[in-house]
C-alpha cells in the first residue's frame, strides 16, 4: 500500500508517497481501506515538528478517515465490509490504517465517506470544547476564531442548536458565506482588531465562552474580553505559522502566550480552559467513541452537516497543505486515495 511519510520537519514538500508494507489486523484490531482522510491544523504543526508528542521522521500524519473493513483481528466483533470512521491518531494519509475497533464507529447509511471523514476531528473539538468543557448555554455570547475553517463551522453548527448568540472572525470574503449560516457579528481578523470591534458590538458588556486556536496576543486579548463567569477555551496555536516552512514566528508565538494569574481568576470570576482531542482520546477514548456516536446521531438526524470545502489526491498531500497554508480553504480539506 502507498502511504505519505514525513521525511523531515518543515516544508509541504518533505511530504512524500512511497510504498509501504500491507498491514495486518492484531488483536482487538481492524484494518480499514481509507476511502477519505481529514486534514487538520495539527497535521501541519506536526509536519512543522511543532506539534506535542510529534513523532521524529519519517512518520505518516492524519489523524482521521473513513473507509471500509478490510480484515480484523481476534476478539473482533466488527466485520469485513462495514463502512467506518476511524480516530487514527496518526497515520491517516495512507491507502490503509490499522486501529483498535474502540476507535471505530459504523456510519449512518446517508453518510458517504468524504462527510465521514470531515467529522470527527473538527467536530468532536467544538463539542469537547462547547459541550463538555465549557457547557455553552443558550443566550450566552459565544466568539469563535476562524470561523471559516472545519472546526469553526462545526462550532457554528452546534453553538446554532444551543441556541448562542455568535460572533466570528474571519477573512471578509468569507464572510458571505458564513452570513448565510446565521452569523449575523463578523470580524475581519485581517484588517480589524477583534477586541476593540467586539467591546463595540457588545457595548462594553464582554463575552461567556470564547473558542481559540490562533494562540499568543489572542489569548490575552479573549482574556480580557470575558465577563464575569466567562471562559476561555485554549486550543491550538495558529499564530506560530506565517508560511509553509519552519520560521522565527513560531518561537515569538510561543514567547508571547499568555500565563493566567490564579488570583485574577478568582477575583474576575474567569476560567481558562486548556483543550487537546489528541491527548484525551489517548488517556479517555470512551469519551471521544461517545461524542461521535452523538455526533453520528446528529447527522443522521439532519441537524448538522460537515461541509467539505476541496479535495486533494492522496499523492497530493503538499498541495493541499500549501493550500490550507493560504487560507483559502471553508470547511474541511480532504485527501482521497
Amino acid at each position: 500500500m502507498k502511504a505519505i511519510q514525513v521525511l523531515k520537519y518543515g516544508d509541504p514538500e518533505y511530504m512524500q508517497l512511497r510504498e509501504q508494507p500491507d498491514l495486518e489486523p492484531g488483536k482487538g484490531e481492524a484494518v480499514v481501506r481509507v476511502k477519505a482522510a481529514g486534514i487538520n491544523f495539527a497535521d501541519i504543526l506536526m509536519r512543522l515538528g511543532y506539534y506535542t508528542g510529534v513523532p521524529k521522521p519519517p512518520f505518516t500524519p492524519g489523524l482521521e478517515a473513513s473507509g471500509v473493513i478490510e480484515a480484523v483481528g481476534t476478539g473482533v466483533k466488527m466485520k469485513a465490509g462495514q463502512r467506518v470512521a476511524a480516530m487514527t491518531f496518526g497515520g491517516a494519509y495512507a491507502e490503509q490504517i490499522c486501529v483498535p475497533t474502540t476507535r471505530l464507529i459504523p456510519l449512518p447509511d446517508n453518510m458517504d465517506f468524504e462527510e465521514a471523514a470531515a467529522l470527527p476531528v473538527n467536530y468532536l473539538t467544538a463539542y469537547q470544547g462547547l459541550h463538555f468543557m465549557a457547557n455553552l448555554r443558550k443566550g450566552e455570547r459565544l466568539l469563535i476564531h476562524a470561523a471559516a475553517g472545519g472546526v469553526g463551522l462545526a462550532a457554528i453548527q452546534l453553538a446554532k442548536l444551543i441556541g448562542a448568540e455568535i460572533f466570528a472572525t474571519a477573512s471578509e470574503e468569507k464572510h458571505s458565506f458564513l452570513r448565510e449560516l446565521g452569523v449575523e457579528h463578523l470580524i475581519d481578523y485581517r484588517t480589524q482588531d477583534f477586541e476593540a470591534e467586539i467591546r463595540r458590538m457588545t457595548d462594553g458588556g464582554g463575552l461567556d465562552v470564547i473558542l481559540d486556536a490562533v494562540g499568543g496576543e489572542s489569548y490575552r486579548k479573549g482574556y480580557r474580553l470575558l465577563r464575569h463567569g466567562g471562559r476561555l477555551i485554549c486550543f491550538g496555536l495558529s499564530s506560530a505559522v506565517d508560511g509553509p516552512g519552519r520560521s522565527i514566528t513560531a518561537l515569538k508565538a510561543w514567547w508571547n502566550t499568555a500565563s493566567f494569574n490564579a488570583l485574577d481568576l478568582i477575583g474576575r470570576n474567569k476560567t481558562v480552559i486548556g483543550l487537546h482531542l489528541g491527548t484525551l482520546g489517548k488517556s479517555r477514548p470512551d469519551l471521544v467513541i461517545e461524542w461521535l456516536g452523538e455526533l453520528l446521531k446528529l447527522y443522521a438526524g439532519g441537524e448538522i452537516k460537515p461541509h467539505v470545502g476541496k479535495t486533494f489526491p492522496l499523492g497530493e498531500a503538499a498541495a493541499a497543505h500549501h493550500y490550507i497554508h493560504q487560507r483559502k480553504n471553508i470547511g474541511k480539506v480532504l485527501l482521497v486515495p
